[in-house]
């Protein structure tokens, strides 16, 4: 019994990491699931004395801005480990070093990649390779038949989602046909009537998009509308990087072609993790980066994902 007690003591007293994680707004759905793979993780890093705040974006107005403000608070809070993407690498990444040089273990999740966490001093990266994962997606569009793809960007000059884009546009191009990037204004996001409208009057004006991609599962709520308003829906196939309970009702039912999971959920539980387990007990992943996809959803293993979503995982 006394051994017991002097082992939870030596635990909550000698293992004690305090991590900070940046994400993104409260109300955008993607990054609530990367908050349920937090407060998962974050249960862990408690049990062994630590604790984890997550420090989220406002809005997404001024975002590179505030982004650096995010890692600025975290490096005044003296926290010792922080979890943060790599969104704007420019305004981003002397912001990183700084943290690093203050003593803070970075783990990069979601945005930047494994060379990205080489070349600041980060310890390792966990995510899906966006380039990738758009090329995964125009080689499917591709094999469906789609021949001129449109991928709706609205938060342009994100890194990552560049990234998505140009994948796309190359993944399509490399099959034979067309893609284009359509980037829209940060104010854009989350206001599903200028993304809708957006939409709608890109594929009236251009009648040889045949299919169309959005680069988060909410824009592709929007993109649904816009398709419908301008009459495209039998001739324009929608396919998302993400994925949500309307997007997933949508493949389900026939009217979304395909989604791209990177299991945001994952993301933040390994990193979070990882990060805590380095900085307790000195443990080293060798496996660089920890790839948590891209992975293709669509009519063939709907209802396996779903399972998934009604737990609040996907």
């Amino acid at each position: 019994m006394a051994t017991t007690a002097m082992i939870a003591v030596s635990a909550s007293i000698g293992f004690a990491a305090d991590i900070a994680v940046v994400g993104g707004k409260n109300d955008d759905a993607f990054w609530n699931i990367i908050k349920k793979g937090i407060d998962d993780a974050r249960l862990v890093v408690e049990a062994n004395g630590g604790s984890v705040n997550y420090l989220r974006l406002q809005t997404y107005d001024n975002f590179a801005p505030d982004v650096v403000q995010l890692i600025q608070t975290a490096i005044s809070q003296g926290v010792d480990g922080l979890v943060i993407p790599n969104w704007v690498p420019e305004a981003e990444d002397p912001a990183i070093k700084l943290a690093i040089e203050a003593g803070i273990t970075v783990i990069l999740m979601n945005a930047g990649g494994a060379d990205k966490a080489t070349e600041l001093g980060a310890i390792n990266y966990v995510g899906s390779d966006e380039y990738a994962a758009g090329v995964a997606g125009g080689e499917y569009f591709a094999k469906n038949g789609q021949t001129k793809i449109l991928c709706v960007n609205t938060v342009p000059g994100a890194a990552n989602l560049e990234a998505r884009c140009k994948g796309v546009i190359d993944g399509i191009t490399t099959a034979g046909g067309k893609g284009e990037q359509l980037p829209l204004p940060a104010t854009s996001f989350g206001d599903p009537t200028a993304v809708a409208e957006a939409i709608k009057a890109t594929l009236l004006k251009d009648g040889t998009i045949d299919g169309l991609i959005t680069i988060s599962a909410g824009d592709a709520d929007s993109a649904a509308i816009g398709v419908m308003q301008a009459s495209k829906i039998e001739s324009v196939k929608l396919g998302s990087f993400d994925l949500n309970g309307a997007g997933l009702e949508r493949i389900k039912g026939g009217t979304q072609l395909f989604a791209i999971d990177q299991q945001p959920y994952l993301q933040s539980l390994l990193a979070v993790t990882l990060l805590a387990s380095a900085i307790d007990f000195g443990t080293d992943l060798p496996t660089r980066p920890v790839l948590t996809g891209p992975g293709i959803v669509d009519a063939s293993n709907i209802d396996a994902v779903l399972a998934g979503v009604s737990a609040g995982a996907r």
